[in-house]
């Protein structure tokens, strides 16, 4: 959550890049992530470590004095939709706080993420930008 009450997910992905370096060795890029309220939600309910998502956004650049008064700048992706990619495994599936499975498509919800690959629709109301 925000200072003002507003749900924030922050998390980093992990890029491979298509061709390895000279020593033969794979690298990637790490890009910073934020995404805001149901999103946040969503987000924080259905990634984890290893978990594949596409995620289309917007880059923004900010700057802030850390500590020892030194500028800081940032660069980071708004998330404005994200799609979980990848098979329906039961770990990926978190529960609510009253036992629900959140993830399946035969909970109460009718809400499933996974199915048929498509994107979740997030409305412009939703977005705090």
């Amino acid at each position: 959550m925000s200072s003002n009450g507003v749900a924030v997910a922050t998390f980093t992905i992990a890029i491979n890049r298509p061709r390895t370096n000279q020593a033969g060795e794979r690298e990637a890029d790490f890009i910073n992530i934020v995404a805001w309220q149901k999103l946040a939600d969503l987000c924080a309910s259905y990634l984890r470590k290893g978990r594949q998502a596409a995620i289309e956004g917007r880059i923004q650049t900010r700057s802030y004095d850390n500590k020892e008064g030194k500028r800081v700048f940032v660069t980071e992706v708004l998330a404005e939709n994200v799609q979980f990619l990848g098979g329906r495994r039961e770990q990926d599936n978190p529960t609510s706080s009253n036992g629900e499975n959140l993830g399946s498509g035969s909970s109460g919800s009718g809400f499933d993420p996974f199915e048929n690959g498509k994107p979740i629709n997030i409305s412009d109301d939703d977005l705090p930008f």
